[in-house]
This record gives C-alpha cells, sequence and structure tokens, in this order.
C-alpha cells in the first residue's frame, strides 16, 4: 500500500470557494446593497441622459407643445421659452452629477468589497496550503502555489472590482434602453435588434478560443513563476557551477513561451474588438439612414430621431462593455477553476471530532508493524516494531533509503502508516490532536530552515510566548549563547533568509536550541551533524550528549562514534528493522553494525 496525494472533493460537496466568496458576500449584504442602489442610479441616469436634448430640439428650438405629462415644466418656467431653455440644461448637469455620484457610491463600495474578498481569499488558500499533507508539497512547485496565492486571487478582485456590478449594470442599460426604444419607435428598434444573432455568433466563437489561451497563458505564467523561485533558491548553486548563461537560457525561453501565448490572447481580444465595431458601425448606419427617412416623410420628429440615434449609440456601448467584461471573467474563471483545484482538497490525515489532546507527554513510544510507502512508490518501511521507554536515547542507523526518515515523518504524523499502529504513552497517535502533539515533540532537521528574522525569534518559534530566560538557558544547553551575545544586537539580530548570514554549524545549533526552548518530552534529531564541518560537528555533537535526560531522544545519524553511549541503537535496512541493540552488543554480535562501525572507523584512521 502506499500513501496518496490530498483527494479532490466529490461532485456532491459544494465548492469551498464558492462557498468563501458567498460568506463574504453575506458578511458585505450592506455594503452590497448600497452598491447595486449605486448601480441602479447610474443605469437609470443613462437612459434619462438623452432626453434633455428632445426636449430643447423639438419642444423649445422647433416650438412642439410639450407632452401633457411634462406640463409640469411650463408651470415651472411661467411659459418663457429661455426659461424653459435655462431649466432643462440645468437637468443636463443634474443628471451628470447624479450619475458621478452613484458611480462613486458604486465603484467605492465594490472596490472595498473586493479588496476585502481578495484579502479573505488569500487568507483562506494560505490556512489551507498548511493543512495540506507534505506528499501535496512535495509534488507541487512553490513558484505555482504562489501565483495562485498571489496573482490568481487578485485577478477574482479586478474581476468583483471592475466586473460585476458593471456587467449587471450594461445588462440592465442594454434591457432599459430597448424598452425605451421600442416605445419610441418598434420598427426602428427592429434593426439594432437584427444584428444581435451575428454579435452572439462572433461572441461565442471567439470566447471558446480565447478560454482555452487564457488557461494556457495561466499555467504558463506560474511556470515562470515557479522556475524564477528554482533560480533564486538556488543561487549558491547556479554561481559555484558558472551555470547563470544556462539559467538564463531557460528563463528567456520560458519567458518566450509566456509572451507568445499573451500575444496570441491580446490578438483574439482586439480580433473580437474589431468585429463587434465593424456590426455596430453597421447598425447604427442604418438606424441614421432610416430615421432620416422617417423625419422627411413626417413620422418622426427630429428630436426623436437624436435621442434614437443617441440610444442606438449607447445600445452598442454596454454591449461592448459586457463583451470587454465578459473577456475579464473568462481570465478570472481560469483563475477561479486553478484557486479551487487547492481548495477542493481535502486533506489526507484528519484529527478526529473527539480527538485527545497531548498534554504533559511520557515520551514511551511504541511502533507496531508498520508498513507504509509514499505515494506511487512501493513500501518503505516492512512491519517495522520496536519500543522507546520514556527517557531513552534511541539510535536509528543504516544506509540512505532504509526508511529512517519516514519514521520520523509517521512520529510527527505528517502521515499514516498504512499498516500497523504507532503509540505514545499506550495511545494510538491517530487519537491525538495534531497540533497539540506535535508541540510536545521537539524536532531539529537535517537542513536547519531558519527565517529571515531576529534570532531571538527564530529559537522561540515553537514557543512564542517562551520568556528571554527561556530562550537563553536554550541557547545556552545548544552552546550557541557565547556566540549571539557577540553580535551586535545578540538575540534581536536579524539573520538572512533561510539562516545565510549564519554558518552551517551556527544554524543548526539555533535549531537545536529552537527545539529544546519548549523542553519537549520527546526531541527528535535527523542527521544533525551529517553537513557540518568537523569543528562544528564537534560543537553540535557536545550538545547532543547533554540532552537533557527526562526527554526521550531520537537521532538519526550515520557518525556511529557518536552514539556509543545510547540506550538503544535500531539498524535499518531495505525498510525493516534488521538489528537492535546497544553499541557493545552489536559489537558484539559481528553482524550489519559492526561492519558499518569498522568501515568508518578504517576511513577514519586512513584520513588521519
Amino acid at each position: 500500500m502506499t500513501a496518496t496525494l490530498p483527494e479532490t472533493k466529490s461532485p456532491s460537496q459544494p465548492n469551498r470557494l464558492r462557498q468563501v466568496i458567498f460568506t463574504h458576500l453575506g458578511k458585505m449584504r450592506w455594503f452590497l446593497f448600497l452598491a447595486i442602489l449605486g448601480m441602479l442610479g447610474v443605469t437609470v441616469t443613462e437612459l434619462l441622459s438623452p432626453w434633455p436634448l428632445k426636449i430643447i430640439f423639438d419642444n423649445i428650438l422647433l416650438g412642439t407643445p410639450l407632452p401633457s405629462y411634462l406640463d409640469f415644466l411650463n408651470d415651472w418656467s411661467e411659459g418663457n421659452p429661455k426659461r424653459l431653455l435655462l431649466l432643462v440644461s440645468a437637468s443636463v448637469a443634474i443628471i451628470a452629477l447624479l450619475s458621478g455620484a452613484f458611480a462613486f457610491l458604486q465603484t467605492y463600495l465594490t472596490s472595498r468589497i473586493g479588496y476585502q474578498l481578495v484579502s479573505t481569499l488569500r487568507q483562506e488558500l494560505f490556512n489551507h496550503l498548511q493543512r495540506l499533507p507534505l506528499s501535496f508539497h512535495q509534488s507541487s512547485r512553490r513558484g505555482e502555489l504562489m501565483t495562485k496565492v498571489t496573482s490568481d486571487a487578485q485577478i477574482l478582485r479586478d474581476v468583483f472590482t471592475d466586473t460585476g456590478l458593471d456587467l449587471l449594470s450594461n445588462i440592465l442599460t442594454l434591457i432599459g434602453t430597448f424598452i425605451v426604444m421600442f416605445f419610441v419607435n418598434w420598427r426602428l428598434s427592429l434593426i439594432p435588434l437584427a444584428t444581435f444573432p451575428v454579435l452572439f455568433i462572433i461572441f461565442y466563437t471567439l470566447q471558446l478560443k480565447l478560454k482555452k489561451s487564457l488557461k494556457t497563458q495561466r499555467k504558463q505564467e506560474g511556470k515562470l513563476n515557479a522556475q524564477l523561485s528554482e533560480n533564486l533558491s538556488a543561487m549558491p548553486v547556479v554561481q559555484a557551477f558558472g551555470r547563470e548563461k544556462h539559467e538564463i537560457k531557460r528563463f528567456k525561453k520560458q519567458t518566450l513561451k509566456n509572451l507568445a501565448e499573451g500575444i496570441r490572447v491580446s490578438r483574439m481580444s482586439a480580433a473580437m474588438n474589431r468585429s463587434i465595431n465593424t456590426v455596430s458601425a453597421v447598425g447604427l448606419a442604418s438606424v441614421i439612414f432610416v430615421g432620416a427617412l422617417e423625419v422627411l416623410e413626417g413620422r418622426m420628429s427630429l428630436g426623436s430621431v437624436m435621442v434614437f440615434v443617441s440610444y442606438v449609440r449607447g445600445i452598442y456601448k454596454p454591449i461592448k462593455q459586457v463583451i470587454k467584461l465578459s473577456n475579464k471573467i473568462t481570465r478570472a474563471m481560469v483563475g477561479a477553476q486553478r484557486i479551487s483545484e487547492i481548495l477542493d482538497l481535502e486533506p489526507e490525515i484528519k484529527d478526529k471530532p473527539n480527538a485527545i489532546r497531548a498534554d504533559n507527554l511520557q515520551g514511551e513510544i511504541i511502533v507496531g508493524n508498520v508498513s507504509f510507502g509514499y505515494s506511487g512508490e512501493k513500501n518503505i518501511l516492512q512491519d517495522v516494531t520496536f519500543r522507546v521507554a520514556p527517557g531513552q536515547r534511541v539510535a536509528l542507523v543504516g544506509s540512505s533509503g532504509a526508511g529512517k526518515s519516514t519514521i520520523l515523518n509517521l512520529l510527527l504524523r505528517l502521515y499514516d502508516p498504512q499498516e500497523g499502529n504507532i503509540y505514545i504513552d499506550q495511545i494510538n497517535l491517530r487519537d491525538y490532536d495534531r497540533e497539540s502533539l506535535r508541540q510536545q515533540i521537539g524536532l531539529v532537521l537535517q537542513d536547519s530552515l531558519l527565517f529571515g528574522a531576529s534570532i531571538r525569534e527564530n529559537i522561540s518559534y515553537g514557543k512564542p510566548d517562551a520568556s528571554l530566560w527561556e530562550i537563553k538557558e536554550a541557547a545556552k544547553q545548544a552552546h550557541i549563547h557565547d556566540f549571539i551575545m557577540s553580535l551586535p544586537k545578540d538575540y534581536e539580530t536579524i539573520i538572512g533568509e533561510l539562516g545565510s548570514t549564519l554558518s552551517g554549524g551556527q544554524r543548526q545549533r539555533i535549531s537545536i536550541a529552537r527545539a529544546l526552548v519548549k523542553n519537549p518530552p520527546i526531541l527528535i534529531l535527523d542527521e544533525p551533524t551529517s553537513a557540518l564541518d568537523p569543528e562544528s560537528s564537534k560543537q553540535v555533537q557536545l550538545t547532543i550528549n547533554n540532552l537533557p535526560s527526562h526527554s526521550t531522544v531520537i537521532v538519526i545519524t550515520h557518525q556511529l562514534s557518536s552514539i556509543k553511549d545510547f540506550d538503544q541503537i535500531l539498524v535499518m535496512k531495505d525498510g525493516y528493522v534488521a538489528e537492535r541493540g546497544t553499541h557493545e552488543s552489536l559489537l558484539r554480535k559481528g553482524d550489519l553494525y559492526a561492519e558499518l562501525y569498522n568501515l568508518q572507523e578504517r576511513a577514519f584512521l586512513f584520513s588521519n
């Protein structure tokens, strides 16, 4: 059996992205309500804007009497055409001011909701990434995940801010305009209406191609970011091997792929706009021609034709906007799909509803008949069984790939075994709350991962409420206190990203201090001296030899001379425990451990 990647939700389960968005909009419902009012105000003022011109041309300049429903204008102007002209002209400014006020209300509120949405979405994505297992992170590229958290989430904000209500507003304007146009002259309204099927065919055909290209473009951008992240992380290796030109060539190749897809998207968008402009120009020209004939034959007034032409110009404007916005929506749909791919992943390892909180552990560990394999691989562990008593120091030794680090991953419950069980203090690991369990375990990795923060913050990372005294005591235990005090700002000294301003031994001892500050009942060290020079290795080994006696200590190491005094040594081979015992008993046995030890001793003598 093998460990698998997280599974996606079944179709019957709700889409997590949709849940996040609707929950957010529910919290912002009053702002959303006011934004919709602003949108409706913009729509109404758009529909009202041509009518003052009709009154000026038909009723003031040509002297045609006002319709009965506008008699109140005669009362206000007292029958004076100049006063009526002033009043109608003022209404143009009033409509414009109202339109601006409504537009401001809509834009500000949708922007606010959009910014808060992207903040919520990014936080949700980040939180979800923390819960996904190592199998997911080990198979994913950091650059692509960064693109999804930042760029794809930003696109959704842009769409909501610039598109959501704008799209609805344009649709309402389109419907309202057609209603008014049919009221003015229903025959003439059929001309622009006849162009709609053509517009729809053009839009639908190009939109399918555009969506496909946008999806490819987003993938290319993700690969570009992944390559950039990888290159920056590996810069010491790149420069050490003189591969700068090679990396520049690789990055240029990926950039050109992204550029080509971007140009393709732009070309299709431009083709769509050109086609829409052509069809709308034909429709407008036809309306002007037929409208002029109607005036010549006395069936329409000049003002009515001007209003109608204004509406025809206006009716193609929202159509263009809808198509333009649809491109953004297509881009957002691609981004939403990519985000959903993350949010819909269900962590393989979950806490039980009644999970037990791990407090005040004694440190007894029992591994019973455990078999385990990573995704797509054969079993790494085969029927592994051993017991560690509280306070014992145990070493896991053996060749690379024997399964030593896998056992540590299982103890931390980064994975669950497919067969067998692991117990801590007589309780199955699956019954513990994972977070509380890991708080009870101190961990020192082979690669000392530090953060670009102060030394104090790095040591207290596993125990944020640790006092300065506790931090200093842990540093003294790790034999790093004197070095820290020699720095200009001692414990407040900021170190470089990933601890790049420190030596390997200094980073490792700070990592040990970070594990010790929790005063953990279980302490795990994975090859703590493998990448260190002899002097640094000596310092770290001194730290290990003086670890607290109350802690259960498990060490993975290849340096067999450093574990002579350990209570128990487990020799791993091909995923099972080949030998177990103390250093002396295993040497007397004269088998695998004795062979490994003698090889190291001979290598040491030869090197000296």
